[in-house]
């Protein structure tokens, strides 16, 4: 802030000019103190606020906006300390005008799924609308892309050169989730680039340690320098990270649900919750449309055990803290933005108004402004490159060998986790090739990459889905490098639906016994709608229906199918390449000796 703009909260403060708002008659939820402190008044001058006490009635002038919160509780905005944007598959845009009305007033967004379609210039495109937006969006600069060279092949690629020109953009927070956490282990030179630009910028570096193994590897990556992680999944995850200075950023999307299980370190060991951090990590549409955001977090925190103080602080003050911006935000004091929730029940967590900015921007969850239109280049919506229509004879998996039967390396699902098992099953080889198996849960399993339209396919298997009758599902969404995957039982089907996203430019789209059943446009970079929420929300709606005609009971299967292709987080992975043991980081054949 500027010397004249300090001025003017100081006046304001001191009574010496009126404020554009005044709140009154609330309960202030003190985060830096934890303290609930009644009858607490709040003025807010140019967005900011500028005092906070029991009596603002000198700060009151004639044009003042007077709003009387009738003793309910006055919360910081809710900061997602994690978040992909383009998992809720929505622009910037649209994600805040889903988010915002539930109490969300900043997000610190990795979009190294757009970096792995487009490179830099597609993290520029989502800085630039980031910085348009009514509420907070920071953005941190990928550090991953592609997310494992050599075993899968992105459109685009991040340098530590591009590293270094985006810290030096407005918005830009810090440095992505640092996947390559072998690499970092083992000094991997462009890891170690990245990290030390990164904090010469004075910036936070992110962290995504996905292994169990909490040995040496783990050591050697913190002595690295990430500095959060939100991939344990285990209450000894959540207290060897804190123990070792890290955030642990306990995620809670709409798959990957990891609270509940090591929410116990706070509750039950008693580590100091100052030190976690609540994110949501990956959060479709539908579940931002039907059950909040940063507000549906919370709700579950407390449900888990966690005091209401504790939950906010851990997604308000521990999350500004984290990134370097509590001078900014997080906490409801003097010079911060005034991002002001007025909420009625902290247990059951919904926001009646939501200012930003020291902006009234939603009442009772409806957004209450216009947010900023934007227009999009032709090369963003022109992803999609195949060299020619699929036919069923590009998903049969031939193998030479004179025997009924053989054992194959199947990627078996964990519910509501992003790892899979690498699991040995013996499989029946059929005039010479390997079909999928409804009666044993086996379905077949293709990549294809669709950037540089090399015609490239690897073929595998996948159980845990429980597929039955014909059908497949295609999506383009697939991590990291988001190439073309498609699941299915019959190879007409795969080849129907992947041409089928070919035809409209990217999405996600269910095919049963020739007819498309589900379907969801994405056409920016695959992996975006510039559509309204609610409407994205539908359409995926059709998705979780196809799955469910096609027999799956899987909660949120679209998100495990989308991470078939991520070869960074264990046991076993496809990618365009080949079939990938991400323990070991190398290729394995499908069918075993």
């Amino acid at each position: 802030m500027t010397s004249s703009f300090t001025r003017s909260l100081i006046d304001v403060a001191m009574g010496r000019a009126p404020a554009d708002m005044v709140i009154r008659h609330g309960t202030w939820v003190c985060v830096q103190t934890g303290e609930f402190i009644p009858d607490t008044d709040i003025a807010i001058q140019d967005g900011r606020i500028a005092y906070v006490g029991p009596d603002a009635s000198h700060t009151i002038g004639l044009h003042t906006i007077v709003l009387d919160a009738e003793s309910k509780y006055l919360v910081p905005g809710l900061l997602d300390g994690h978040v992909h944007v383009e998992s809720g598959m929505l622009t910037v845009t649209e994600f805040v005008r889903a988010v915002a009305p539930r109490g969300t007033t900043g997000l610190f967004i990795d979009p190294h799924e757009i970096a792995n379609v487009f490179g830099l210039k597609g993290v520029h495109l989502m800085a630039e609308e980031a910085a348009r937006q009514p509420i907070h969006v920071w953005v941190q600069a990928p550090s991953c892309v592609p997310s494992a060279p050599g075993l899968e092949t992105p459109g685009g690629e991040i340098t530590p050169e591009d590293v270094a020109e985006a810290l030096t953009w407005e918005r830009v927070i810090g440095l992505g989730e640092m996947m390559n956490y072998p690499g970092v282990a083992a000094a991997d030179p462009k890891a170690l680039a990245e990290m030390e630009i990164t904090r010469r910028a004075g910036k936070t570096i992110g962290g995504h340690y996905a292994s169990p193994d909490l040995g040496r590897p783990f050591h050697g990556y913190v002595a690295g320098g990430p500095e959060d992680d939100h991939e344990g999944t285990r209450l000894e995850d959540a207290v060897a990270r804190a123990r070792q200075g890290m955030k642990p950023m306990l995620r809670y999307g709409s798959a990957w649900q990891d609270v509940a299980a090591q929410i116990p370190a706070i509750t039950r060991l008693g580590l100091d919750p100052r030190h976690f951090i609540l994110c949501t990590d990956d959060c479709h549409a539908e579940t931002l449309v039907g059950e909040g955001h940063m507000d549906r977090v919370l709700r579950h925190a407390i449900a888990q055990g966690l005091p209401p103080m504790t939950a906010i602080q851990m997604c308000t003050l521990n999350t500004a803290e984290h990134f370097g911006v509590a001078r900014e935000m997080g906490m409801i004091a003097p010079g911060r933005w005034a991002d002001i929730l007025v909420v009625d029940n902290l247990n059951d967590f919904r926001a009646d108004l939501v200012i930003a900015k020291g902006q009234i921007i939603a009442e009772k969850g409806k957004l209450l402004i216009e947010l900023p239109e934007v227009d999009y280049p032709d090369w963003v919506t022109h992803s999609v490159n195949l060299p020619r229509p699929l036919s069923a004879d590009d998903f049969r998996i031939l193998v030479a060998t004179p025997a009924s039967k053989v054992k194959a390396n199947v990627i078996g699902i964990i519910e509501n986790q992003a790892p899979t098992r690498r699991i040995v099953m013996e499989v029946t080889v059929q005039d010479g090739e390997l079909r999928a198996d409804p009666e044993r849960d086996l379905a077949k399993l293709a990549v294809i990459e669709r950037h540089h339209g090399t015609g490239n396919i690897a073929l595998g298997l996948a159980t845990g889905f429980g597929l039955k009758g014909r059908c497949a599902i295609a999506s383009t969404v697939a991590h990291d490098a988001h190439n073309l995957v498609v699941l299915g039982t019959d190879e007409e089907q795969m080849a129907l639906a992947v041409n089928k996203l070919a035809e409209v430019g990217g999405g996600q789209v269910v095919v049963r016994e020739g007819e498309v059943i589900g379907l969801i446009e994405l056409p920016i970079a695959g992996l975006m709608s510039q559509e309204r929420a609610e409407v994205v929300a539908h359409k995926a709606q059709s998705i979780l229906e196809g799955f469910r005609l096609c027999g799956c009971t899987v909660n949120n299967p679209n998100m495990p199918l989308s991470l078939l292709p991520l070869v960074v987080i264990p046991e076993l992975r496809l990618s365009d390449k080949g079939l990938v043991d991400v323990n070991e980081f190398k290729f394995v054949p499908l069918v075993e000796g």
